[in-house]
């Protein structure tokens, strides 16, 4: 009996063992990543950008939201918030008093769909289908029915309030004692919001900076803002994968992006330019799906520096 069943149960056993681990310690073991991008112009002073994206917050996550709390201790320069802030309609206001310290400090945002829309439970193997067939999000799926809303005019309401530049397709300015910076916006392409025509037309010549900032990225939004000349592009959305194999990596991205580039620093390259891409693997996950699994969640503290002179 022992022969016939040990090795099924061996495997029951350890299937267990690692949601427990996925859920109960992972999905809660908060990391800072750091990362140097060399974007700024030559005399420039380094610049701290602290960026924080998929927050999904929900009713008593008391740990990521005292965590939330100490990211102000790093002091940084600016915030950017890359989107999909809630995971619970009720969340809206710890996720405000975990970012009340955050919002002491010059900051800019964009939405994804989870600010808007409130989760629904899936399949998870529904990712991997969407990966196969190329149809992620809107892009070839029906429009969402009957899905409830998220309070999302609350969260916008109070981050305006604290100065943050609204850049939900748009562009503003934020002056900083370092320089001032020029911010391109998009919103959320995974739902088809995102309207480029109206933020198109390159960098602002007369900023010290400019930056692209999007929640999803999807290869059609940063081809255009790689094509126009933004030197770094800002985005969440894909968890890092979520759920990854140890020593091989993410198996989905959630969008069109290959998976070597799912999370941290890379570059993109499109119509005869090259932009540095910062993808963050966020800081939460969808209420019904909470674990993580060799992704730990994370926010990242940019260091943006002088370009490197080529020849």
């Amino acid at each position: 009996m022992r022969a016939r069943y040990g090795i099924p149960l061996g495997i029951g056993a350890a299937a267990i063992a690692g949601l427990g681990y996925a859920a109960g310690f992972e999905a809660r073991s908060f990391r800072l990543r750091r990362a140097t991008v060399p974007v700024l112009p030559p005399g420039m002073p380094a610049l701290r950008v602290l960026h924080v994206s998929d927050i999904h917050m929900v009713c008593g996550q008391n740990k990521k939201r005292h965590w939330l709390q100490s990211l102000a201790g790093l002091r940084p320069d600016l915030v950017i918030n890359t989107g999909d802030n809630l995971s619970d309609p009720d969340a809206v206001p710890e996720l405000l008093d975990a970012l009340d310290p955050l919002m002491e400090f010059p900051g800019a945002y964009v939405f994804g769909s989870n600010d808007y829309y409130a989760p629904r439970l899936r399949n998870p193997a529904r990712y991997l289908l969407e990966k196969v067939s190329g149809r992620h999000g809107l892009n070839g799926n029906p429009a969402p029915s009957g899905v409830p809303r998220n309070p999302w005019w609350e969260i916008q309401e109070a981050f305006d309030d604290a100065g943050w530049a609204n850049l939900t397709n748009a562009r503003a300015r934020v002056k900083l004692p370092l320089g001032e910076i020029a911010l391109t916006g998009l919103d959320d392409p995974h739902i088809k919001r995102d309207r480029y025509r109206k933020v198109a037309g390159g960098p602002e010549r007369d900023a010290d900076l400019s930056l692209a900032v999007v929640h999803a990225p999807y290869l059609r939004v940063l081809d255009a803002f790689t094509a126009d000349g933004y030197p770094l592009i800002l985005a969440g959305h894909t968890h890092g994968g979520q759920l990854c194999v140890p020593f091989r990596g993410a198996l989905v991205t959630n969008c069109d992006l290959d998976t070597d580039r799912v999370k941290g620093l890379s570059a993109h390259e499109h119509g005869g330019n090259r932009s540095y891409l910062h993808v963050s693997a966020g800081c939460g996950t969808n209420r019904y799906t909470p674990v993580r699994f060799a992704c730990p969640p994370e926010a990242t503290l940019l260091t943006l520096v002088e370009r490197r002179e080529t020849a």
